[in-house]
């Protein structure tokens, strides 16, 4: 018997939505309301691609040249960018993860994966994902640190929100103070810059057109949000999170066929910089969700 390329497939449903939580990455394949699709997904014989539908642990983002220090001992990680000499996305999107819950709610999955120490992150942690439907999908993510020492950690998640038109013709409306300048060539951290008067205010929703964005936001609010929307159907996919920080990505990789929304608990090089940055001690639990509607 084959093995499909995102491994075991868990469907979830309720309240109009269904979708499929996978096993390699315990990540969502994809997202319907009432048969619209509100998440990008992917092929059942095909692995996920562009990030779509993973979780970033146990940092989000990049790490330029993967290399940090942490409690006084200087480490590498294995550059998972090497175009652009990064450590990127963390360690568990192609991880196997475990069903945890028994399967008896249609509406719920619980998944999780133990992280153990590697090259550059010699740290042990047990992951878990919840995924809940009801009048929208909410995921909870949650780090314990198993080990005897502290560990650095962030998270993020690599939702695509689509109203099933390209997003150069959908309406963009978000709000953030700042927003952080990356180099071109390797989209390393430059600084922050004011969200207001930059091409990138959308405090007032408007089309998005041709603009491109890879960009990391921040001075969100204690609950953020991010809404695509059809100006000619009414149609709308939207994002909440709780995270100090999120990145938005216009997709040239999917041909802009959906907006990347990822919540994060900290910029980019969070691990070098140590902004946002979590420090977990023995024994001690993080725990931060988001919300997709339509």
């Amino acid at each position: 018997m084959s093995v499909l390329p995102s491994g075991d497939q868990w469907t979830i449903a309720g309240g109009g939505y269904a979708g499929t939580v996978v096993s390699v990455g315990g990540g969502l394949r994809g997202l319907t309301f009432e048969g619209r699709e509100v998440l990008l997904g992917f092929a059942e014989d095909e692995p996920a691609h562009a990030g779509i539908g993973q979780h970033l642990f146990p940092w989000p983002n990049r790490i330029t040249d993967g290399k940090y220090s942490f409690g006084g001992v200087d480490r590498q990680l294995y550059l998972t960018e090497p175009a652009r000499r990064n450590a990127i996305h963390g360690l568990t999107r192609w991880a196997n993860w475990i069903r945890l819950d028994d399967g008896s709610d249609p509406a719920y999955v619980e998944a999780g994966h133990r992280l153990h120490g590697q090259p550059g992150y010699p740290h042990q942690l047990d992951l878990r994902l919840q995924y809940r439907l009801d009048d929208g999908l909410t995921v909870t993510a949650t780090a314990t640190n198993i080990g005897a020492t502290a560990a650095p950690y962030g998270y993020g998640a690599h939702p695509y929100l689509s109203v099933g038109r390209p997003i150069d013709e959908c309406v963009l409306e978000f709000s953030a103070s700042e927003w952080l300048e990356v180099s071109p060539d390797r989209l390393s951290p430059i600084g922050l810059a004011p969200v207001a008067g930059s091409p990138f205010d959308f405090s007032t929703g408007r089309v998005l057109g041709e603009l491109d964005i890879d960009n990391a936001f921040t001075g969100l609010g204690s609950a953020w949000s991010v809404t695509l929307s059809d100006p000619d159907s009414g149609a709308r996919a939207t994002l909440s999170g709780d995270t100090p920080w999120m990145q938005l990505y216009t997709g040239s990789a999917i041909g802009r066929t959906a907006l990347a929304v990822e919540p994060m608990t900290c910029p980019p090089d969070a691990f070098v910089t140590g902004q946002d940055l979590v420090v977990l001690e023995p024994g001690q639990s993080h725990e931060t969700s988001f919300r997709v509607s339509a």
